[in-house]
């Protein structure tokens, strides 16, 4: 699903991965429960956090 991906996304990408709006994407930056970091103004996300909230989320790891 995410080999079309860079290694390292943007929020436009996160959206359209979620199929959400930038307002919850960066609800879930800034809370911490999706892991990225800021470049100048712009998030950046990592795709193995983008794997570890989704692993998170489905309840494959505690």
């Amino acid at each position: 699903m995410l080999e079309q991906y860079e290694e390292v996304l943007d929020v436009e990408d996160i959206c359209k991965i979620f199929r959400v709006g930038r307002n919850r994407v960066y609800e879930l930056l800034q809370t911490g429960q999706l892991g990225g970091f800021r470049l100048g103004r712009t998030w950046k996300i990592p795709k193995i956090a983008l794997e570890a909230y989704l692993r998170q989320q489905s309840g494959s790891c505690p």
